[in-house]
């Protein structure tokens, strides 16, 4: 088994990292306050009143006056030069960490899938030589258990004991390519709890979608539309309600990878409630928050063609600000991209027969703007709930937290500096994806990444990129991840971490059920002090002394309308502005 090797240029190995960044207002996902931030060798030192530290000569000072000072973003679902049937994508690592870095994420957590009868460590050992050389941020690995037999779980404890990877993805869909059924699931499930690791699933019913596919070619269904039409929101949600029971039966933690459906979002929402915030953990993606699946019935194949990935985009326009309101009471826990991109010529492998379009979508670099455009902006969320579903949340559950997601003192310096007022126009003329389309094309959102840090080196300064090949890390995921397992097996965690459900608090009590379940719907009943803006006691700050810590929320209040939708599901929730319809608060 080889070690890949990185050469990292002289100029980079040198720590020339000394950054002092003053006046921000700092967001982690459990309070915001006024402080500084010193790094130094990549590594954040220091965080307090400016009074507590004397800053060495030398140093590189940012003033984030009316900004905000959040972790880096981490996405937790790219396919970087993932090879689909005949195609592999175009944003490779290099490409694909880059238009990262651009968008505020520094930190990727990438998806090895080996062929089938392919050894999983050998599939690892191919992508870690493909990424090391060429990320521009630091990265992970989960792998997929493409198929199932004793060498297979024989190497899952070699990957989780040996290698740095505590998080396996197995696949419903995709018959027989790499599609499990129900009993090796079991198999598999219980083999990564006996290694307190995490169980990720992509949900769909793989042999109604097979089914569907040949009957719909077979009735002269050939453009991209057939996608969707073969795969429809039961068929995700069918197989996210199975999964979860799967996995219960045999105590198993589990991670679903991109919910594209209310419907799907719904079982995730029920799973937790049932199981009391334990054992299931949801994400949705940025392309679902971000556009819907009436692209699919445009007559330019092209276009149609690009927004293909799987499961798909719903054609229910209001899918996107549902999957937010999930994300916001959390019973969706983390957003990831998926990005996984091919040019025009890769989609039209699937002129003819829309089982051959290869499958993905771009996302990497906008998902952070595109959560704060839809979640924030709007007011339906938080920045702390902001920092959770974008970074920390993620940083938890696969174990990299303190290292990452956090702004803290012994953290790695991943920092981005926010400017929630700026906007910027998504277009395919000036992302730095390799690809020749955005999915996002022409939208303007708020929140623009002024300067990011990537383990303390500035990667992005007012507008210009400057990222290096290579420079990027593998960072190994320890085993039993604290905030997974210590709910699971009944302990208490320490200070913030106390209680499963109430990761990511705001302020007050929140009242949270999931009620009348037979109109799925998940009722968020805040209290009026939830965005009311009341300080919390004082906490303890990462460097020297005290800061006080308090949640400086938007004046909002939100609520359940009993209007039903089309599909009986009572999904509108009415927000109230203050008025002059701003929000107030530091920025």
């Amino acid at each position: 088994m080889s070690t890949p090797v990185k050469k990292v240029p002289i100029h980079l190995q040198s720590a020339q990292n000394r950054v002092y960044i003053k006046n921000g207002q700092i967001v982690n996902h459990d309070k915001t306050f006024k402080a500084d931030v010193y790094i130094e060798d990549g590594i954040i030192k220091f965080v307090g009143p400016a009074a507590d530290i004397t800053v060495p000569g030398g140093v590189r000072t940012i003033d984030a006056s009316g900004k905000l000072i959040i972790p880096g973003g981490i996405d937790p679902h790219t396919h970087m030069q993932l090879p689909f049937g005949n195609a592999v994508a175009v944003d490779d690592f290099y490409h694909g960490t880059k238009a990262a870095v651009a968008g505020g994420t520094t930190m990727i957590i990438d998806f090895v899938l080996p062929n089938k009868n392919e050894s999983m460590i050998e599939a690892y050992d191919k992508w870690r030589s493909w990424a090391d050389p060429k990320v521009c941020c630091d990265y992970a690995l989960h792998v997929g258990i493409t198929w199932w037999s004793k060498s297979v779980s024989d190497e899952i404890g070699i990957l989780c004991k040996e290698l740095g990877i505590n998080s396996f993805k197995t696949f419903m869909a995709y018959k027989g390519l790499y599609q499990l059924n129900d009993s090796e699931l079991l198999d598999v499930f219980e083999r990564i709890r006996g290694l307190n690791a995490v169980a990720m699933v992509h949900a769909e019913n793989g042999d109604i979608i097979a089914k569907n596919a040949k009957r719909l070619l077979a009735e002269g269904i050939t453009g991209p539309e057939g996608h969707e039409l073969s795969r429809q929101e039961e068929v995700e949600a069918e197989a996210v309600h199975r999964a979860c029971i799967l996995a219960h039966q045999v105590d198993c933690p589990l991670y679903v990878v991109h919910v594209m459906s209310k419907s799907a979002g719904i079982e995730v929402a029920r799973a937790r409630e049932r199981y009391r915030g334990k054992y299931i953990y949801g994400e949705t993606l940025a392309a679902a928050l971000g556009t819907d699946g009436t692209h699919y019935r445009c007559q330019h194949f092209g276009h149609a063609a690009a927004h293909v990935l799987s499961p798909p985009l719903r054609p229910d326009k209001s899918t996107p600000e549902f999957m937010m309101k999930l994300l916001a009471s959390n019973d969706l826990q983390t957003t990831g991209s998926d990005n996984c991109t091919f040019n025009k010529e890769q989609k039209e492998l699937g002129l003819g027969d829309f089982t051959k379009i290869p499958n993905g979508v771009n996302g990497v670099e906008d998902r952070m703007s595109l959560v704060w455009e839809r979640g924030v902006h709007s007011g339906l969320m938080d920045p702390c709930r902001f920092v959770a579903i974008t970074s920390t949340n993620a940083a938890k559950i696969f174990n990299i937290y303190p290292k990452k997601g956090r702004i803290a003192n012994g953290s790695d310096a991943d920092i981005v500096i926010w400017d929630p007022q700026a906007t910027r126009t998504i277009s395919k003329d000036t992302h730095h994806h390799a690809c020749d389309f955005n999915i996002f094309e022409g939208q303007t959102v708020h929140g623009v990444p002024e300067y990011v840090l990537v383990r303390g080196r500035i990667c992005v300064e007012n507008g210009e990129l400057r990222v290096a090949e290579g420079f990027g890390r593998f960072v190994p995921t320890p085993l039993r991840p604290p905030f997974v397992y210590d709910s699971i097996e009944g302990k208490q965690q320490e200070g913030e971490e106390v209680a499963q459900d109430e990761q990511v608090p705001l302020n007050g009590s929140v009242t949270k059920k999931l009620a009348k379940l037979d109109v799925h719907v998940a009722e968020i009943e805040p209290p009026s002090a939830m965005f009311s803006g009341n300080p919390t006691p004082s906490v303890a700050s990462s460097g020297v002394g005290r800061v006080d810590g308090k949640r400086d929320m938007q004046e909002t209040s939100f609520s359940l309308s009993e209007e039903l939708d089309k599909s009986g599901v009572r999904s509108s929730i009415k927000v109230h502005n203050p008025p002059g319809g701003k929000s107030s608060g530091f920025w």
